[in-house]
């Protein structure tokens, strides 16, 4: 099997019964923030794009390249579509002009002209723009499993697709948390090493589950070339910055006693059962001069990319649009559907847009008005052209746009709240009424473990995570790895949100249960 890095989670797998284009990112995303890194501009994308093939992880921007699709990939292509519980990619495709899909049922290992394929996809709201995936390919010379983004709960499948030769891996940050928020600079420096710890963690803990003979560094980081988010690029190696680069994840995994492979743009992969081989497309020096010499090589390619983010931002207003009139007449039809996540919010949230007439998002009223003055949890600063775009493009998912480009601030007042990120990715009623019935389905685990000196549910009550692999406890806190979410032992309360339906049921092995 052989396998061209297209950047990022980008990969061209070429297989005996035939090809696989998997995620073809190479335009700027959310509001020109995100950079591929290394830059893969050079890439002969056409040649890529006549693959038989064409596999879009999910709707994240840095995966799903509207602009690269568009212009490079062939309309020939067959689609291998996750199963997901809403329509939202296949629409997509289909308005990019591909017709040919392969609904791939979840979890379950199909054969395409000898080609073994299986896709997993995640279906909880917080799971990519309400949907991630994991990709496993077989044929007769090798296993791979290009895991992206995904963060699988279930793992039995994956497993007996195996055994891996390759894993391709996201390890780094693709969160806003810490640095939007309004924070002192140490605590987010604190938040940002326990994000940092806990990505490079739990993708180890992954790659010892899956077991394969390599491991790739895959899916990230971005690199940030607009001169106002340039100091997010991990430029030292801080321990505090969440965005490590590859090979940050390949010393961790030394030191874990896991093998893996550096692989950037151009470099092909040779692998078999036996054997494993980068080809880089120069000298091994010049493929990792973007690491080597790294802000010489970024304050290159921002120079490079300096009028084009330019440009963009001229677009971003759009004038002429009442913002309180028409956010009101988009979102409060949608509050009245939204009964677990106006519970969840439970309180008003301000919109501050910098032009002195804030806005209120009134979750238990389902009304969105002017700001009285009233005391809000919640507040978001964000540049007036910003939300005119969002307006004037009608965003469905402001996650998926705005809050990954970093261009906003943010405060809060207690811990973090899924349903309000949760909401704004629905802004659409068919997206907002699956969040909805997934909360109300949501059941309760009856099942028990032990973990160390605790017997604990067996599944998170976040995601349902499985927490005999991923559940860590320090003291009397309990992490579940997956999200990184946190449980009082003494009284089963989550320390990450304030929702009560997130109790975890616990106590110590040593005491018989009532």
């Amino acid at each position: 099997m052989q396998i061209t890095c297209l950047g990022h989670a980008g990969l061209h797998i070429e297989t005996r019964c035939g090809t696989i284009l998997c995620d073809p990112w190479k335009n700027p995303a959310y509001f020109d923030s995100w950079f591929v890194f290394p830059d893969n501009s050079d890439l002969d994308w056409d040649r890529y794009g006549k693959a038989d093939y064409l596999y879009v992880s999910h709707l994240h921007r840095d995966h799903f390249d509207p602009q690269n699709l568009r212009e490079h990939v062939s309309r020939e292509a067959t689609v291998l579509l996750p199963d997901f519980p809403v329509p939202d990619l296949r629409a997509e495709l289909e308005k990019l002009g591909f017709t040919r899909f392969v609904v791939m049922p979840s979890g379950k290992e199909v054969e395409l002209n000898g080609m073994r394929v299986m896709v997993q996809a995640l279906q909880a709201p917080v799971d990519g723009p309400l949907g991630d995936s994991s990709l496993s390919v077989g044929d007769d010379t090798a296993t791979i499993l290009d895991q992206n983004d995904a963060r699988p709960i279930d793992l039995e499948a994956i497993q007996a697709f195996g055994p891996y030769d390759a894993h391709f891996l996201q390890f780094s940050g693709a969160i806003w948390w810490p640095w939007a928020y309004e924070l002192p600079e140490a605590a987010k420096r604190s938040f940002g090493a326990a994000k940092r710890a806990n990505g490079l963690d739990r993708a180890t803990r992954y790659a010892k589950a899956i077991g394969a003979k390599y491991v790739i560094p895959s899916a990230g980081p971005p690199c940030f070339l607009d001169e106002e988010l340039f100091p997010f690029n991990d430029l030292t190696g801080d321990p505090a910055n969440t965005f490590p680069d590859q090979t940050v994840f390949l010393d961790y995994l030394r030191a874990q006693g896991i093998e893996g492979r550096p692989f950037t743009p151009g470099a092909v992969l040779d692998i078999d059962h036996d054997h494993c081989e980068v080809r880089w497309p120069t000298t091994t020096e010049a493929a990792m001069e973007p690491f080597t010499g790294k802000e010489r090589y970024l304050r290159a390619y921002a120079a490079r990319m300096r009028e084009r983010i330019a440009a963009d931002k001229r677009s971003w207003p759009a004038g002429g649009i009442d913002v309180l009139a028409e956010l009101k007449a988009w979102f409060e039809p949608l509050l009245e559907l939204a009964g677990h996540i106006k519970a969840g919010v439970g309180g008003p949230v301000l919109l501050r847009l910098g032009d002195g007439r804030p806005i209120v998002i009134d979750f238990p009223a389902g009304e969105v008005r002017s700001y009285a003055g009233e005391t809000c949890r919640y507040q978001f600063t964000i540049a007036r052209p910003l939300v005119e775009r969002l307006i004037a493009d009608h965003e469905v998912d402001w996650v998926n746009s705005l809050f990954l480009s970093m261009r906003f601030r943010a405060r809060r007042v207690g811990p973090y709240n899924e349903y309000l990120y949760t909401f704004f990715k629905c802004l659409a009623p068919d997206r907002l009424m699956y969040a909805e019935g997934w909360y109300a389905d949501k059941g309760n685990d009856e099942e028990d473990i032990r973990l160390g000196d605790w017997v604990i549910q067996h599944r998170c009550p976040h995601l349902r995570g499985d927490l005999s692999r991923f559940g860590e406890i320090s003291g009397t806190t309990l992490t579940c790895t997956v999200h990184g979410w946190q449980f009082d032992l003494n009284t089963g309360n989550c320390l990450s949100t304030d929702d009560e339906s997130h109790h975890l049921r616990c106590r110590p092995a040593d005491e018989v249960p009532r």
